[in-house]
């Protein structure tokens, strides 16, 4: 049985392949640049050759995809978006326009001159995946389950904070289903807000397998849960340090204790210190996130998790994680435990990769959406030492 994953970040697309045959630290694996970075490139590339550029396709993942179509706009060159294209830049069409972005229907879009580059937007290509791993003799015609993980702020209505959107959504989920597992959706079950997942889902199109998608940071949490040493602590606070977005959850035995979740770029290591701390505390207030140009924070335990009993203080994982490698401001000299300026860090490594723990996660929810497959990924995880809070230990 192989369930294919896709963990989709805004560096890159970590992409790991389970196969029940295979020992689980033998799965196949590939770590390439994100979508919206193969995008950037390539708008960068037509603004060099002063191109016209339509963009079409579905919303995908913002940042650096929207941020050079807005660059191409203000250089004088014609950008043409289709409508769901457009979503990209901004749920607001009227924002688009007048930023520079030329909407145009599907219809209009096919009667656009040859001239004008068409690129397609989409976090999810099944086929460009397929083809990489059939380069190398691996087939993905026989996937019982594909699961992929997106960021996804939800699409809010006119005059309503997409970060406090978001945070609303969260705790709405977690009120409902205490689990980092209730981020992980069939299509059919998507909430209708949450634009993005709903994207991929349409990217993928038809296929013969069933599709699950997720968020990511739930993900990366669930899946750094797997190291065995974070595993055996009943409870703990893993942070995921993500290239635009910061999300800690304090973890116990019932579930979800606390969360928030903030922009990577407006904190630094003691600001950051400090709000773990107030989590910890239970002294953690959504304004203290949100007034400070975050997402906002859920406290859900209102008893003290202490720090100092045991041998580090919180989970660490994500591509910025390096962000814990510091000591007063400086680069810290080189030794065996990196450590943060007042809390101690762990370096989560679920079986054997960091960069995984997005796709580990996925693999961990995917067995309790479709329980049809959970028996053969709980026996391949408990074989290769994972025993973190997972779905099946509940």
């Amino acid at each position: 049985m192989k369930i294919l994953s896709v963990d989709i970040g805004t560096g890159t697309q970590d992409i790991f392949l389970y196969d029940s045959k295979l020992d689980l630290e033998n799965g196949f694996k590939l770590v390439l640049p994100s979508p919206t970075m193969m995008v950037h490139r390539r708008i960068k590339q037509a603004t060099l050759d002063r191109t016209p550029i339509l963009l079409a396709g579905v919303m995908m993942g913002g940042g650096p995809s929207a941020w050079a179509a807005l660059d191409h706009a203000r250089a004088g060159l014609p950008v043409y978006a289709t409508p769901e294209a457009a979503k990209t830049l901004d749920d607001d069409l009227d924002k688009v326009a007048r930023d520079g972005i030329e909407i145009v229907s599907d219809d209009e879009a096919l009667r656009l001159p040859d001239f004008v580059q068409r690129i397609t937007f989409r976090d999810f290509d099944l086929p460009a995946i397929q083809r990489v791993f059939s380069s190398f003799g691996v087939d993905l015609s026989d996937l019982a389950a594909v699961a992929v993980a997106v960021f996804d702020h939800g699409n809010a209505p006119p005059g309503v904070s997409d970060r406090q959107f978001r945070f609303d959504y969260l705790d709405q989920r977690l009120r409902e289903v205490n689990s980092l597992a209730a981020f992980a959706y069939l299509p059919g079950d998507i909430p209708p807000i949450m634009t993005r997942l709903q994207a991929v889902a349409r990217s993928a199109g038809e296929m013969d397998c069933p599709l699950v998608v997720m968020d990511t940071a739930p993900a990366a949490v669930l899946g750094a849960d797997f190291d065995p040493v974070v595993g055996r602590r009943g409870q703990k606070i893993v942070v995921n340090v993500g290239n635009f977005h910061t999300l800690a959850f304090r973890l116990g035995e019932g579930g979800v204790e606390g969360v928030f979740e903030h922009h990577t770029g407006e904190i630094d290591l003691p600001r950051l210190e400090t709000l773990l701390r107030a989590l910890a505390d239970a002294s953690l207030r959504h304004e203290d996130v949100f007034d400070d140009m975050g997402h906002g924070a859920l406290m859900y335990s209102d008893e003290k998790f202490e720090f100092g009993h045991d041998e580090f203080d919180v989970v660490v994982t994500g591509p910025r994680r390096s962000l814990f490698q510091t000591v007063d401001g400086g680069p810290r000299a080189e030794d065996s435990r990196p450590r943060s300026t007042f809390l101690r860090p762990y370096f989560a490594v679920p079986f054997g990769d960091m960069m995984l723990a997005g796709c580990f996660g996925l693999l961990a929810a995917t067995a309790e959406v479709l329980p049809d497959l959970a028996g053969a990924v709980h026996r391949s995880m408990r074989e290769a030492g994972g025993s973190g809070t997972a779905p099946w230990d509940a």
